[in-house]
């Protein structure tokens, strides 16, 4: 049976754009109440959106919003932002981990300055917004945390892939699904959820420019995303991939979400 997503409250980190945005708006849709939380309080002179230009979308698509500029590194905004949300709408629901830092290189001359901000953003960041939610979401009838994280591959091709970044990544698999299983007896539920390939993301763009033209559109993770909270207990206590969940969902044909003929790069932390 699906759940409604009516009147829930989603608090959704990284939301001004990408995916979180994305995210925002297929919520808004199923006219629930979102929290973005993000750094980006005030228009980037290359990027567009800022948690107040998504909050007015949110509120257009017909859900409820409160834009937050938040960090998460920082501990005092999130614990505020998490004060402000339960103040104007009583609780939360659900927790999406979306914000994430991406840095890319080989150990010997990773700076270790980049290695702790991937690390206090990813890990740190996942675990300090879960904990600070975690009041909230054992007290919801869904209790929902879902964290935009690969599983954990013990591949060499992929340990030995950035390993810095990695361990950020898979560190937040690990923080989400364990919390999981520490709480699972008083209802929370959480999985960790991957792109099967390549997101049209800013990340991709600035990072990988050369392989932007080869990926898909943002909203295939949003509708997994909606999927995994509107299936009441399913979808506990793993990880998946966006393809994975469309496909349990009954969905088998990922056109839609390609705007282009070009072929499609699979994410990496998967084998092929």
């Amino acid at each position: 049976m699906s759940i409604s997503l009516k009147n829930k409250t989603f608090f959704i980190t990284g939301g001004s754009r990408g995916i979180g945005r994305a995210i925002a708006l297929k919520l808004a849709q199923e006219k629930a109440n979102i929290i973005i939380a993000s750094k980006t309080d005030a228009p980037h002179p290359d990027l567009e959106g800022t948690i107040h230009s998504v909050a007015k979308e949110v509120e257009e698509t017909g859900g409820k919003a409160l834009p937050l500029a938040v960090d998460i590194r920082d501990e005092t905004a999130i614990y505020e932002a998490v004060k402000k949300c339960v103040s104007k709408f009583g609780g939360i629901d659900g927790l999406i981990n979306n914000a994430s830092a991406i840095a890319v290189g080989e150990t010997q001359n990773f700076p270790l300055k980049k290695y702790d901000l991937i690390q206090s953003v990813n890990a740190r960041g996942t675990y300090a917004c879960i904990q600070a939610c975690l009041p909230h979401l054992i007290q919801s009838e869904i209790g929902r945390v879902i964290t935009l994280s690969p599983p954990i591959n013990l591949s060499p091709k992929w340990l030995g892939y950035a390993p810095a970044y990695m361990m950020s990544k898979y560190g937040m698999t690990l923080l989400t699904l364990g919390i999981g299983a520490e709480y699972h007896e008083k209802g929370l539920k959480t999985c960790t959820l991957w792109p099967a390939t390549l997101i049209a993301t800013d990340a991709i763009k600035v990072n990988f420019p050369d392989m932007y033209e080869n990926t898909r559109q943002p909203e295939i993770v949003a509708d997994a995303v909606s999927t995994v909270l509107k299936s009441g207990s399913g979808f506990t206590g793993k990880s998946y991939t966006d393809e994975q969940i469309l496909k349990e969902s009954g969905i088998n044909n990922f056109d839609k979400y390609q705007n282009h003929n070009n072929k499609l790069l699979g994410d990496i932390f998967l084998d092929d």
